[in-house]
């Protein structure tokens, strides 16, 4: 069967990188054709774009290239018709995958599946209109997405695992990587972002705040990939920190505590078993009060408090500053608010479980398009 994926961005990349390898263990005649990454294209298909021609985040980022996203959205629109796949499945950016599903919905007759569901429930939850109209099948990775779209707006979906959760696991059951040239110093890891603005906001704070335990740990930061060296070290100047790049993964494995700007990878430190303080530097605090109040229909912006259901993990985001997360740091480096939140972390790993969700969503997918 013939399947289109779409992507746009490097989680995306990967977590459809091992969809697609399900996809082809039960149907031997996968043919793949993509907006998507590296990871996806070494799976095998044809990749028409690379998602770095989509990823542009932020409302002047997206302004100033407008004209390429608009072009890019025409011929991906065009693509998914003339190609007339078995089924087009979309991976999380709903920005520009939900108008793809309106046009495919309604000008074909291709099923439109979507896996890592668009994250309406903290923000715009208008768009339940737009997926109960135009996409077929939801696949969520996360288990409170379940109440939501099921009990409170009568739209059934598909709970089928969090393939982070299977990620970290098979890491963990291999052998260790090496790791650079560790000291043998117990570990604090910045996690500072993938973008570069996030970077930029977060990891001189961080830097900052960590600066009085560079004697009794070794300060690593995690590099994002795609973000040049040099970016980096910008920052690391005045700082004995070290930077690794491509092994967030054997860097978590190997740490005592880290500092995580909000996303994937708040859970993935949690995965790991790292106590952490989850820092995001908004830069109009005043704003953000507002949209919580107003807008944001959640209590939390970390996966880890999402998927708890309550706070297991610390969040500076009106409150972020280099003293709060020093103070924040320091109840975590040791005492009970550190046993409290490996506590809490056990609530999380038995919430997501322990189904593979890219070979279930495969399955449920290619069982779906034979019983059309």
């Amino acid at each position: 069967m013939k399947y289109y994926l779409i992507v746009g961005e490097a989680s995306g990349d990967l977590h459809a990188s091992h969809l697609m390898r399900a996809l082809k263990d039960i149907d031997d005649e996968a043919d793949f054709r993509f907006f998507g990454g590296d990871l996806m294209a070494a799976v095998g298909g044809t990749r028409v774009r690379h998602y770095k021609e989509l990823a542009y985040m932020g409302f002047i980022p997206v302004l100033l290239h407008l004209r390429t996203i608009l072009r890019n959205m025409r011929m991906c629109k065009q693509d998914v018709v003339d190609w007339h796949p078995d089924c087009l499945i979309l991976v999380d950016y709903p920005g520009f995958n939900l108008k793809i599903a309106e046009f495919v919905k309604s000008h074909t007759n291709i099923p439109v599946y979507y896996y890592i569901s668009p994250k309406i429930w903290a923000w715009k939850e208008y768009r339940i209109k737009n997926i109960k109209r135009d996409v077929d099948q939801l696949f969520s990775i996360l288990p409170f997405e379940v109440e939501f779209f099921e009990k409170k707006h009568h739209y059934p979906i598909h709970y089928v695992g969090n393939p982070t959760a299977a990620e970290v696991k098979e890491f963990l059951a291999a052998p260790s990587p090496a790791l650079g040239s560790l000291d043998g110093k117990p570990v604090i890891a910045l996690l500072a972002g993938s973008r570069k603005q996030e970077i930029k906001d977060n990891l001189p704070a961080m830097l900052e705040a960590v600066k009085s335990y560079e004697n009794d740990y070794q300060i690593v930061v995690a590099g994002a990939p795609g973000i040049e060296p040099s970016y980096y070290q910008q920052f690391m100047r005045s700082s004995q920190s070290e930077i690794v790049f491509g092994q967030t993964y054997a860097l978590l494995a190997k740490s005592y505590a880290a500092l995580v700007t909000s996303g994937t990878a708040t859970l993935e430190t949690c995965l790991f078993g790292v106590p952490q303080v989850v820092c995001y530097k908004i830069p109009m605090p005043a704003v953000l009060g507002f949209l919580r109040h107003h807008l944001l229909k959640v209590k939390y912006v970390s996966l880890v408090n999402l998927v708890a259901g309550r706070e297991v993990v610390k969040e500076l985001l009106e409150d972020f500053s280099v003293g709060r997360i020093r103070s924040e740091l320091a109840k975590i480096l040791s005492g009970t608010e550190r046993d409290r939140m490996l506590e809490g972390y056990q609530e999380v790993k038995r919430a997501l479980g322990d189904a593979k969700a890219p070979e279930n969503a495969a399955r449920l997918m290619i069982e779906c398009i034979k019983h059309r």
